[in-house]
């Protein structure tokens, strides 16, 4: 009895040293994409002395249950089970063949399903050890499909503004779920919305909301879809159609008469492109010497007053029609600007400004104002020197100053520093012994270098002639002291160095060229 009591506790020895030194060694997880290839780790770490394997036994855990998956036995050979049969395998050539060792039992699983996603077991029983196992967990991913699409191949915008959904991008099956993000110029609003499908992928979408107009068109929207690490991007471009925006070019406010080669052109910016344009004259009728060429008008012949009117030009195409219009107005010379002159006050340039799509108003009243500008600068500046000018020929004559001369004989003008204002006079005058109804003066000298002529003195007359005479400011305190010379000789006669002035007056050639 002791001896089969002592036999037992040293087997029970035995089976604790070998459990103690086995184990299966494994990955704590595993991941791949649909379609891809993974392996499953399995090493099984033996003891010293080895214990025998018996079997390994692979099996998938699907909500507590226990799914076989491939068995590997010595004596029986390899097993793959539906339905893994046909992607399922061990790695090792050696395990496949009968091996008499068992320790890796790797399994590569192919063309990786989402249901290949679970936990699996890698067990090894052994003798007298028994079972040894441990667990990996498979994740599977579902790289989603990406595409961006346009609502309708063309987006037709109307007049009433309203929101619509120009594009639309998806994510479609992606495991796990994908983040969609818009690139674009355009104002508008994304929405989103995550579907999840039976199989454990999810789909998302999102719609981008514009107001669609011509500013829309030809812009480019570009999706952006974030996927674990990965970025995929996909674009399309707008394609919108709107009717047609109408500008009249040709009218520069400039249009004078008999001017020649003037033109309207009508342009339009649309999509589809305008087909059809049509002209009109408001109040009246194109006139007769306009050629109508598609979206021109050419004006043959001179400027008249006949052209001027309001000129309309319909635009159309397979969207609706919309009307540009401009005002025409002849003038009667080149760059008209009237200047309007009331009380002497000089008011700022008024310029006809035409009216339509052809020329901005703004830009003829910018003008108006700059033409009004320098127009009255220039004009204030040449009245300026006209009156400089005025003003400086009444004070100056040819090389000398009004203020220098003197009055000589009576109502002349000499230079200062010239002639003598006044020539002396003889106290007493002498008369012939032979005359006696008649005496006449003698010859008055003169120091100046000039010789008065004889005249016949008339008494009855001489009160009514008076000396015309100027006196310095010098010579006024003794004026009444001093005796006026009379010279009645209306012409005197001038020396040959001397030049006669429009005024009276004389001058010497050498006053006359300095």
């Amino acid at each position: 009895m002791e001896l089969f009591t002592g036999m037992l506790a040293f087997l029970l020895a035995l089976q604790v040293q070998a459990g103690n030194g086995q184990s299966v060694q494994m990955d704590s997880s595993k991941s791949g994409f649909v379609g891809s290839q993974v392996e499953l780790r399995c090493i099984f770490i033996n003891s010293n002395p080895p214990v025998k394997i018996s079997q390994v036994t692979w099996q998938k855990l699907v909500n507590a249950t226990k799914q076989n998956v491939a068995i590997a036995n010595p004596a029986l050979g390899v097993s793959v089970l539906p339905p893994f049969k046909e992607r399922v395998g061990f790695k090792q050539a050696a395990v496949r063949h009968r091996p008499p060792s068992l320790e890796d039992t790797t399994i590569v699983f192919s063309n990786l399903q989402l249901s290949d996603e679970a936990a699996y077991i890698c067990e090894y029983t052994t003798f007298p050890a028994g079972n040894r196992e441990n667990m990996v967990n498979l994740t599977v991913f579902a790289r989603p499909m990406t595409r961006m699409t346009l609502t309708t191949p063309t987006i037709v915008a109307r007049g009433q503004k309203r929101k619509m959904t120009v594009a639309t991008c998806v994510s479609a099956n992606g495991k796990p779920p994908s983040v969609i993000k818009w690139d674009t110029r355009l104002k508008g609003e994304a929405t989103y919305q995550e579907t999840r499908n039976q199989n454990g992928t999810v789909t998302v979408r999102s719609n981008y909301v514009v107001i669609p107009s011509r500013e829309t068109h030809k812009q480019k929207l570009t999706c952006i879809v974030m996927y674990r690490s990965e970025r995929i991007t996909d674009s399309v471009v707008l394609n919108v159609q709107y009717e047609p925006e109408v500008m009249i070019e040709g009218f520069d406010g400039n249009w004078y008469l008999n001017r020649q080669n003037v033109q309207l052109t009508c342009r339009a910016d649309a999509n589809p492109p305008v087909t059809i344009y049509q002209w009109k004259l408001l109040n009246g009728s194109i006139p007769s010497n306009v050629e109508i060429k598609n979206n021109t008008l050419f004006f043959k012949g001179p400027v008249t007053y006949d052209l001027a009117g309001t000129y309309v030009c319909d635009a159309t195409n397979g969207i609706g029609t919309r009307t540009g219009s401009v005002d025409v107005n002849i003038t009667a010379l080149d760059h008209p600007t009237h200047f309007i002159i009331n009380n002497n006050n000089l008011n700022l340039p008024i310029n006809p400004t035409p009216r339509g799509h052809g020329v901005s108003q703004d830009q003829h009243s910018a003008g108006a104002a700059i033409g009004g500008a320098v127009g009255g600068g220039i004009l204030l500046i040449l009245a300026a020197i006209l009156v400089f000018v005025f003003l400086r020929r009444r004070q100056r004559t040819f090389k000398g100053d009004y203020s220098t001369k003197k009055h000589v004989f009576g109502n002349g003008y000499s230079k200062a520093g010239g002639l003598p204002a006044h020539p002396p006079i003889p106290k007493n005058l002498q008369y012939p012994d032979d005359s006696d109804d008649e005496k006449k003066p003698a010859q008055i000298g003169n120091t100046g270098g000039f010789e008065a002529s004889e005249r016949n003195f008339d008494a009855e007359s001489e009160d009514l002639k008076r000396p015309y005479f100027t006196v310095d400011e010098g010579e006024s305190r003794d004026y009444e002291e001093r005796t006026l010379a009379f010279q009645y000789d209306p012409e005197p006669e001038i020396a040959d160095d001397m030049i006669s002035q429009t005024d009276g007056s004389v001058i010497s050639k050498k006053e006359w060229y300095v």
